[in-house]
């Protein structure tokens, strides 16, 4: 009996390490750029949705497809959340298990908010953890079977505005090298921008998002900085984005604003506009045609493939 329970333990081990095992891979494995020891600790609310708040160690968990069905394009989602929590599962690993069934490997970025009391200079931490996730991707493209030249960014709402950010902002001494992961570029081959917060501008902004990220009184130059539209240069990737006339919480002019500074720049943008949908929708189940959108992504994504 002994004997027999020992094999059935060491099968569910092996079992676990081939089927389905996502990975979790701390970011900063060593010391940590703009951060203080506290004793805050970090909070799961797991209710409709699970929202993470506090985050004290920023991550990326690695979804991957069957190698056989892999089409080497990757994806690093920075789920939404006014920079306040991070909506993990609903704009988060579930958008990760759908690209992995179109053959996209998925990361899913947990990155620290600016809220946290464990963050010394609050808005240069969500881009510092983007940037590390993205070249952390491509120094292991290899090893995901995937092209370090085809790897893009996704995000939803302020995981949208971290997402232009990266894309605009890519090129930023944002933290000091700590290996060489941090040789790699930074820069993601394609944006996906869904729902997104692009501006920091007064009647367009979230107001929500661009007080968690600069503050109750940012100075002129911070919101100019981190108004992404005025950021786009001809080396910015090319865009993906969808928003909702009727998104109450993020106005439809985010995503306008964005697409016509990618366009007057040069930058290939392919742009969505539904009638109806309201603001975080995910994948828009019960929400009539603007679940579409994540057919459209495919489309595109297949069109930008190099």
């Amino acid at each position: 009996m002994k004997k027999t329970g020992l094999l059935l333990l060491l099968i569910s081990v092996y079992s676990f390490n081939i089927f389905g095992q996502n990975n979790i891979i701390p970011l900063w494995p060593n010391e940590m750029p703009n951060h203080k020891v506290s004793n805050e600790t970090e909070v799961i609310n797991a209710t409709d949705v699970v929202r993470i708040s506090k985050v004290q160690t920023p991550t990326i968990e690695v979804f991957t497809p069957a190698k056989k069905n892999t089409n080497g394009q990757a994806v690093l989602i920075c789920p939404g959340g006014g920079y306040r929590i991070l909506a993990y599962d609903s704009e988060g690993t579930d958008i990760a298990k759908w690209l992995n069934s179109k053959g996209i490997t998925a990361f899913v970025l947990k990155y620290r908010l600016p809220d946290s009391q464990s963050v010394i200079e609050s808005y240069k931490a969500p881009l510092q953890d983007a940037m590390r996730a993205l070249r952390t991707i491509r120094f292991n493209a290899e090893k995901y079977n995937i092209n370090k030249n085809e790897i893009g960014v996704m995000g939803f709402s302020a995981g949208g505005h971290l997402a232009s950010t990266l894309g605009t902002h890519y090129n930023e001494l944002m933290y000091p090298a700590a290996d060489d992961i941090d040789l790699e570029s930074a820069r993601p081959d394609f944006m996906a921008l869904i729902y997104p917060v692009i501006s920091m501008k007064e009647g367009i902004t979230h107001q929500g998002s661009k007080r968690s990220l600069l503050g109750e009184n940012p100075t002129e130059k911070l919101v100019d900085k981190f108004s992404n539209d005025i950021q786009v240069t001809g080396d910015t990737p090319p865009a993906f984005l969808i928003h909702a006339s009727d998104d109450n919480g993020v106005p439809v002019k985010n995503s306008l604003l964005m697409y016509e500074s990618l366009i007057s720049n040069g930058v290939s943008a392919e742009m969505h506009i539904f009638s109806t949908g309201g603001h975080g929708f995910s994948f828009g189940f019960n929400k009539g045609h603007v679940s579409s959108w994540t057919d459209l992504f495919y489309t595109w994504s297949k069109s930008i493939k190099k």
